[in-house]
């Protein structure tokens, strides 16, 4: 067995105080440089895309599970798991109801990306759901560059790493991003969503480098952003809604990219 287990019976054990700040405060989480994974999906994406787990803790009530029992066969020799009751897993969880496990896990550094390279830019993204889901429909699509503003939640979260679901471990994310330098910097064309003055989304070429921005939900896209896209878009709507929230919006901006790539848009 590559790994031991001890067990902590107490909530009030330093320890247990300590993750409990780990997972319910960002400030204290970008302090210590991790993130905290709720779940075994979240745990083994982790682990299988080479993510350094610093603390695996565990539900005593499901140390038998067999997919428990796979992740900690795949644990490095010598580590060290704390087995918690019910009770004291839900005093450092954030979610209503206790899961299987919860890991603290090295927050991964973004690596510098060409300056062709597509891109997702994002503009003070305020909801943790939206950002969860932007994530996830740029990794499926096959997008790899996310660059997140300053003003954007913080993208680590155990809300936003819930809704990305795993997401997180196939983007290269580069916070507090100064987007209007990135912006100028890279090397193919620059979308932005927006319905004065704009084009079809689906009259656009969406083959080549592309950066598509993406602002925050009330105040879309900031007036120095617009400036340096390349077209203004719009997704057409001929139904009765007023509007798709920005989470919807980008998730059929990637996946028309996808479209074209496969079919390439011919004029």
């Amino acid at each position: 067995m590559p790994y031991t287990i001890k067990s902590i019976t107490s909530p009030h054990n330093d320890e247990i105080k300590q993750l409990a700040r780990l997972v319910q405060n960002g400030r204290e989480r970008r302090k210590e440089g991790v993130m905290a994974l709720e779940g075994i999906h979240l745990t083994q994406a982790c682990l299988e895309t080479g993510g350094r787990l610093r603390r695996l803790y565990v539900n005593e009530r499901a140390l038998q599970h067999p997919e428990v029992q796979d992740l900690l066969r795949a644990l490095p020799a010598g580590s060290v798991v704390a087995s918690l009751p019910d009770a004291v897993m839900a005093k450092a969880s954030a979610m209503a109801t206790a899961g299987e496990l919860l890991a603290i896990c090295e927050r991964p550094t973004a690596r510098p990306a060409p300056r062709d390279a597509s891109r997702l830019l994002l503009e003070d993204i305020q909801d943790p759901g939206n950002l969860g889901t932007i994530l996830r429909g740029a990794a499926a699509s096959g997008l790899r560059e996310v660059y997140l503003s300053k003003g954007c939640v913080d993208v680590f979260s155990p809300k936003v790493l819930r809704a990305g679901m795993g997401a997180h471990f196939a983007l290269n994310l580069h916070e507090q991003a100064d987007l209007q330098a990135e912006l100028k910097g890279f090397e193919g064309r620059k979308l932005v969503t927006y319905l004065e003055g704009s084009a079809s989304l689906y009259s656009q070429d969406l083959s080549g480098p592309l950066a598509f921005v993406f602002g925050n939900e009330g105040a879309g896209v900031s007036p120095a952003l617009l400036a340096l896209a390349d077209a203004r878009v719009r997704i057409p709507m001929p139904g009765r809604a007023e509007s798709l929230n920005v989470a919807m919006a980008a998730t059929i901006c990637l996946f028309e990219r996808v479209r074209q790539l496969e079919a390439p848009l011919t004029r």
